[in-house]
């Protein structure tokens, strides 16, 4: 019986609502924990599939090297401004050609050549 007014003192003093504070708090904490877990688990994973990937050969205007041509010309359309305000931005734009030159890319592998890096005395 006497646990009853302990549980009563606690009720009247407000002791229930400190606990029920700190339980939703933890559980809040959890939650963001559970979920910081799982967006980092994400994160690897998609930095795992990208690192098996072969680098895209893109040249310095960002286009891809199949948008070039053999002299490196890109004939991709981009859009380019040609009416500005009195802020100097771009109020109106048109398409136009491309006009970078080369390609930067890297390399592919069938173009590079390494050579050993070790004798063989045997």
């Amino acid at each position: 019986m006497n646990w009853i007014w302990v549980v009563l003192i606690l009720f009247w003093t407000g002791g229930f609502a400190w606990v029920v504070d700190n339980a939703r708090t933890a559980l809040r904490t959890r939650h963001q924990r559970k979920m910081e877990r799982l967006e980092a688990t994400k994160q690897e994973r998609l930095a795992l599939e990208a690192q098996n990937q072969p680098p895209e050969p893109v040249c310095g205007c960002t286009h891809h090297l199949a948008k070039h041509d053999k002299q490196g010309h890109c004939h991709e359309q981009v859009e380019t401004p040609v009416a500005w305000d009195e802020n100097k931005k771009p109020l109106r734009y048109e398409a136009a050609r491309c006009n970078c030159q080369q390609y930067v890319g890297p390399q592919p592998l069938s173009q590079v050549f390494a050579e050993e890096l070790t004798d063989r005395l045997q």
